[in-house]
């Protein structure tokens, strides 16, 4: 029985992450001395390029029942996050960001593998703080879908247990009865 993805709700992204993007891989062109002759290049032309692609190819949709999130330019990614899974949504706020209208949404999932503890940064969501709580909305609603469907499928199953109980006793008292 596969369920119907229902779109919640489609995030759109500030277009000063390009900016934000430009200028974060050229700080890193500067600390690395490997970096530092790419920098005229990526002034040139090619760094406003790759970071007006990547904003293009920024998709994050939270559906009824996951996050969904798309990036990259060379190298994309895809990445699904059940919303049962999710742990904590981080909001994070700093004077870099403020600077360029930006705020990161931090996802971590139980049993994270990722050393840094996080599995997915949304960077560049136009109303962050609205996003996480519908988010947190839906996932309220999962965890308390599925413990209503645990507490039906036990109360089922104890029903169960207790007639097969049941028959046992009589079939005790036959098996006593004959004997005796």
């Amino acid at each position: 029985m596969a369920k119907e993805k229902i779109i919640i709700q489609q995030a759109a992204f500030n277009e000063r992450i390009k900016k934000y993007i430009f200028w974060v891989v050229m700080f890193y062109m500067f600390i690395t001395v490997a970096g530092i002759p790419l920098i005229f290049i990526w002034i040139l032309g090619v760094g406003q390029r790759i970071s007006k692609r990547y904003y293009e190819h920024l998709q994050c949709q939270l559906t009824s029942t996951h996050l969904e999130f798309k990036k990259g330019v060379l190298f994309r990614v895809e990445k699904t996050i059940p919303l049962e899974n999710i742990q904590d949504l981080t909001f994070i706020d700093n004077p870099f960001l403020r600077w360029f209208d930006l705020r990161i949404l931090k996802i971590e999932t139980a049993g994270s593998s990722n050393p840094q503890g996080s599995d997915m940064k949304l960077i560049g969501i136009i109303d962050t703080p609205e996003f996480k709580e519908k988010v947190l909305e839906q996932r309220t609603v999962i965890r308390n879908r599925s413990m209503n469907e645990s507490s039906s499928s036990q109360s089922g199953s104890s029903d169960e247990s207790i007639a097969l109980l049941k028959e046992i006793r009589d079939l005790l008292k036959d098996i006593k009865g004959k004997s005796v």
